[in-house]
């Protein structure tokens, strides 16, 4: 088993970055109906199930910090972003579970 590619970072750290810093991109990697149900707002919504097909979207010399529900799907989001040679990659420990910042978003669709 390799050697883990990607560091992690606490719900409290991502609240402070989305404070001050506009060159990090957080990637919401949970499904649609989990997205719309609430996320944390300044988030980009990529399904993990879509990430293959829409990596592009991703800038690779920026950081990126992938969030999900509890930090599993982002970890393998995580993964797969250093497996195509993204270098500067998070996973947000805990996931939206852990999250306590600002109220989470909700997206009205349909």
């Amino acid at each position: 088993m390799s050697e883990q590619q990607w560091q992690v970072i606490t719900p409290h750290e991502v609240q402070e970055k989305l404070k001050y810093t506009s060159k990090t991109q957080f990637i919401d990697v949970r499904e649609a109906e989990e997205y719309a149900a609430g996320h944390i707002g300044g988030t980009k919504h990529i399904p993990l199930s879509e990430l293959a097909q829409r990596a592009n979207e991703i800038k690779p010399n920026e950081e990126v910090v992938c969030i999900c529900r509890s930090g599993n799907r982002s970890a393998k989001a995580c993964e797969f972003l250093v497996s195509i040679g993204y270098t500067n990659v998070k996973n947000m420990i805990g996931g939206i579970l852990e999250w306590n910042g600002k109220p989470l978003r909700k997206t009205n669709w349909g």
